[in-house]
């Protein structure tokens, strides 16, 4: 049986406090990314398991999708492996409860609207916050058309996240971020996930918009992808997302019985990178 979370009460949830205490601790947060189920379902929490011995903030589970529009090649196939492994929306639910048991850090949903829309925006709120699901990323529900699965998730203490992307206007920038709960997600350059070598050079100028018209967190996320790079965005946002180059270190050593290790070390490097410069060195 399913282990059930108590939700936690609007405005004060975990992904709020797991920000606040990196920001006490001199720290940009930590976001890795998995798939659900890839390279299986037994493996994502070991896996999850020592991402949070790394000291991750938070943890993104990816919920696998036949057309997933937002996601480059590597994550592509990880959602492809996780649906022949017959991994779905419960499934993901089911798994959240069981690293929420295992002490995961905060947990975020990232998937595509049709999953929850299938299941029932109530019913999906309820066994979200059943689960110990902390934050909604639904990539591809614009914040105009939000209103009702936010109205659904807020009152469980569900925070529901949106992107803003380099495109996105004043104007929309203010919208998202009015409405948004947990942290802002700015993407950092437009196309799909995955990793890139450079970053580009309006990203800190972007951040600043979104903070401006925020009082929330502000993560970066898609193409970040070595110590470096996150060790750059520390200095100007408040936490890192890593997605598809621990996503390809999965594909790569699905087979070893050293993948969790190699995952663990992977985050270490990244946690490490991200302990702020006092201000003289900035």
């Amino acid at each position: 049986m399913t282990p059930s979370v108590a939700p936690e009460p609007p405005g004060e949830g975990r992904i709020a406090r797991a920000f606040a205490e990196a920001r006490a601790h001199g720290r940009c947060c930590l976001i890795p990314y998995i798939t659900a189920g890839d390279p299986d379902l037994a493996r994502t929490r070991s896996i999850a398991r020592g991402i949070a011995a790394a000291g991750a903030d938070l943890l993104e589970i990816g919920v696998p999708f036949s057309d997933p529009i937002a996601d480059g090649p590597v994550n592509q196939r990880a959602s492809e492996r996780a649906l022949r492994n017959g991994v779905t929306m419960r499934t993901c639910l089911d798994l959240s409860a069981r690293l929420r048991a295992d002490g995961a850090p905060p947990i975020i949903l990232f998937t595509y609207y049709n999953p929850i829309h299938r299941m029932g925006l109530e019913s999906f709120a309820v066994a979200a916050a059943a689960s110990g699901v902390d934050g909604v990323l639904v990539t591809d529900l614009p914040p105009e058309e939000a209103d009702e699965l936010q109205a659904a998730l807020r009152p469980r203490g569900v925070d529901l996240i949106f992107l803003l992307s380099p495109t996105s206007s004043k104007q929309r920038i203010e919208r998202i971020c009015r409405n948004a709960g947990g942290f802002i997600y700015v993407i950092s350059r437009t196309g799909v996930t995955g990793a890139r070598e450079d970053l580009p050079p309006g990203l800190e100028a972007q951040v600043r918009a979104a903070r401006d018209a925020s009082r929330l967190p502000i993560a970066v996320g898609f193409g970040i992808s070595r110590p470096e790079q996150a060790r750059r965005i520390a200095d100007f946002a408040d936490g890192v997302v890593v997605g598809s180059a621990l996503v390809r270190l999965i594909e790569e050593h699905a087979a070893s019985a050293g993948l969790e290790e190699r995952v663990e070390e992977f985050c270490r490097t990244l946690q490490a990178s991200l302990h702020l410069r006092p201000a003289a060195e900035s």
